[in-house]
Parts: structure tokens; sequence; C-alpha cells
């Protein structure tokens, strides 16, 4: 079986889906777990830029450099290229269900049901707050991230992957 194939997305694909896709991408290379991961966000109005600043500052202070990422609009065929869709809050997950053709293949869901002790809850949008958001996100997606991590390795094992 081939690798995961995962997608974070938010809103804009500048705070919290970058933040996500870094935390998850770091914690499945410290698992030594191969992965294909990215991020997007379901509107456009910023494809192209990078992560915002302060996310940008955020990752770095876990050692992550994420000033290459450029933000993208989710696209039909990502329903068809990832195997998992995971939405940062619940209108997002609202958004991609609404969204999703109807030959997407991909299964989609909410990052943070795969926190322990957080199913169901969506991870803070720190766009128009302080900088001590960031680290709230940061928090979030990171045990996130983790449990993902986990998951998808319980999963290959069973599969014999």
């Amino acid at each position: 079986m081939a690798h995961p194939r995962i997608l974070f997305v938010c809103m804009g694909n500048i705070c919290r889906s970058p933040l996500a896709e870094a935390a998850f991408r770091h914690a499945a290379e410290e698992a030594g777990f191969v992965v294909s991961v990215d991020s997007a966000g379901t509107g456009g109005w910023h494809a192209g830029d990078p992560p915002d600043r302060r996310a940008q500052d955020e990752a770095l202070r876990h050692g992550i450099d994420i000033s290459g990422y450029r933000a993208r609009q989710v696209a039909r065929k990502d329903f068809r290229d990832f195997d998992l869709v995971l939405a940062l809050d619940a209108d997002n997950l609202a958004d991609l269900k609404r969204m999703a053709p109807a030959d997407g293949t991909a299964e989609l869901g909410l990052l943070l049901d795969y926190a322990p002790g957080r199913e169901g809850e969506s991870v803070l949008d720190p766009y128009y707050g302080s900088r001590a958001g960031f680290a709230r996100t940061w928090a979030d997606v990171e045990a996130a991230a983790g449990g993902l991590v986990g998951r998808l390795q319980a999963k290959a094992s069973q599969s014999g992957s």
C-alpha cells in the first residue's frame, strides 16, 4: 500500500492549515513514518502567499521553517488525490462536504478528532488575535498530529504495510 496522503484545510491557508501541515510532517518524520502531506484553504484570496508571519514565527519556535509554503485553494482533484482531508474547524468541514465531487474518494474529517479528548472541536483561528493565539493553535495541531501519526501507523501495521 502506498504511503498515506493527507491534506489539511482551513479558510485561507495562511495560519492554521500550514501549521497543521508542519506539525504533522514533523511528527511523521520523527516517527519514521512516510507520508505525503499538503495544506489548502477553502477560499482562494491568499493563493500564492506565504503563511502569516506570526505562523512562520511560531513554527520557527519549534525548529520548523514554513517560509517556503504557499497558500492554495482546495481543488476538486484533492478529493481524489488525498486519502484524508482534515478540516481545522466545523465550518470548513461543511464547506468541504459541499465542495466534494461525486467521484471523490478522500475521507473527510476534523483534525482535532485525532487529539484525545478534543473530538469534534475546532482549532482556534488566531488570525485576528495576538501571537499567543498562534502558540495555542500550534499546541492544538501538534497534539492532533501525534494522534494522527499513531492512528495511521496502527492502521498500516494492521494492513501489513
